[in-house]
This record gives structure tokens, sequence and C-alpha cells, in this order.
């Protein structure tokens, strides 16, 4: 079946008819080049185009937050990038950045400050918290398929503990009329993916067991059919626990955004 096409505003080109955008929405490097994440970057497109959002995008003009580079110590590199990304907010007045990374997220809310970058930042699970009392789902949703399910969150560490923000996501699970339940480990004590800080770029360190499998095990013992992500890192650990624990036929894992769009049927 092909693919139906959502047209995406360019900045620049919106910018260029004197028009300005309300929200940049940051796609980040996950949210366009790997190929799982591109998937979520899709139907939150979606989500932002069924409720006529006014926003844009930098296209290739994006380049990458530096939360990398400073989480693996190159300071300079860090800086080089968002001092760019700064000037280039500045040429197309941004005043608002969306993002679904939260390593962006959180990059550009807690440290762009301190080299000049001031910015509302918002989160897409705080976007898609914000448009709860619209999202309706689609009169099959719960009657069988994903909607029917049972869901556990996992907790993204600069979602969570970095940033406070423990809400959001459930409220959105919640405005779907999904069966939620929580691991043992959840909110502010919630076990890190394994991916954060750097740690998704080096081999593994020494130890009796990594850090994804110990999370999907926690996944496991909830007994919940999908675990639901808010973070492109997350995603690609728990993925990989699901297969390291040959379990693809019955625990699936999916971005809220997916969850939203699927429930309301785009």
């Amino acid at each position: 079946m092909e693919k139906i096409k959502v047209p995406v505003p360019i900045m620049s080109e919106v910018f260029a008819t004197g028009h300005r955008p309300e929200y940049l929405f940051w796609v980040g490097s996950a949210g366009a080049f790997d190929d799982r994440y591109k998937k979520v970057t899709r139907e939150f497109v979606k989500i932002l185009t069924y409720f006529k959002i006014d926003y844009a995008v930098l296209g290739t003009e994006e380049a990458d937050s530096g939360d990398v580079a400073r989480r693996a110590g190159n300071e300079m590199l860090f800086q080089m990038q968002a001092l760019m990304n700064i000037e280039l907010f500045k040429m197309y007045e941004v005043k608002k950045i969306l993002t679904c990374c939260p390593h962006d997220f959180n990059t550009f809310k807690n440290e762009y400050p301190d080299l000049g970058g001031q910015y509302e930042v918002i989160h897409h699970s705080q976007f898609l918290a914000g448009l709860a009392p619209s999202l309706t789902p689609s009169p099959n949703w719960g009657r069988d398929g994903v909607g029917a399910g049972k869901i556990t969150f996992h907790d993204p560490c600069y979602l969570g503990r970095a940033n406070g923000e423990y809400d959001a996501p459930r409220n959105v699970l919640s405005a779907l009329d999904l069966q939620q339940v929580e691991m043992r480990r959840s909110k502010s004590f919630a076990l890190c993916c394994g991916a954060g800080g750097g740690q998704m770029f080096k081999e593994a360190e020494p130890g009796n067991k990594e850090v994804f499998i110990e999370r999907i095990e926690d996944v496991i013992s909830t007994g919940a059919d999908i675990v639901a992500t808010a973070c492109p890192f997350c995603m690609v650990m728990l993925t990989d626990g699901i297969k390291y624990k040959n379990r693809e036929e019955n625990l699936k894992n999916y971005d809220i955004a997916e969850l939203v769009s699927m429930g309301l049927g785009l």
C-alpha cells in the first residue's frame, strides 16, 4: 500500500513568505536518519497536520544539538555546534522549539541559555498531553490490536529525572483509554535504558549484564503487551532487549506519538 505523503513546511520557505511559524519542530538526528525513529517523525507530523499546528522544520539546515558531543566530553565541539544553532534560530526568530528527543529537549532548555539561547522548549509528550481533551480514540481502538492490550511506560532519563516530567506521557496514554501498568522501577526510580550519556555509541563496559537487558526484564515482569517510550535512544535499546529475549511476537515497542496516531486512526 502506498504511503500517504504529508507536506512538511520548511522554515526557509515559510520565512520567505513573511510568515513566522509558532513552532520550530526540531527533528533531531534519530528522527531524520534512524529507520525506526523516522516512522515516529512521520506519525508526529501527521498529528501536527491533523490539528493544524503552525510549525516548520529546518530541513537541510538542521545540524545537531551537540548533546552527545558534550556527554562524551568534547566541550569545544558542543559549544561550536550550539553557537551555530543559536545564530540560525536567531535568524529565523525562533521562540518555541518542539522536539521528540528528550536529549535535545534537555540541551535546548537547560544548556543553551548559558550561551545566549533562550527558548520555550516543549517535548512532544508535553505537547500531546496538552491536546489530551481532543485525543478521542477511533471506535475500533479498544476492541482489538494495540488499543486492547496492557501497556507500560518507560521513563526516559532526560525527560524524567533530568526535567521532572513524569505525568505528560502517562496523561497521553490515559487519554487514549489504554490500560496502564507500572514497572517496579518507574518515574524517579526508573532504570536507564543504557544509552544515555553517550553510552549508545561505545562498547559495553565490563559487568554481568547489560543495562538494556535488565530494563527489558522489568518490562516483561509487568505482563504488558506494549512498552511505550518517548525517546529515540530508549526505543533502540528496548527494541534490542525485546529481540534479545525473543519476545517480538508478544511484546511491542511504540513511541507515544505512534500510539496517538493509531488511536486517532491517522
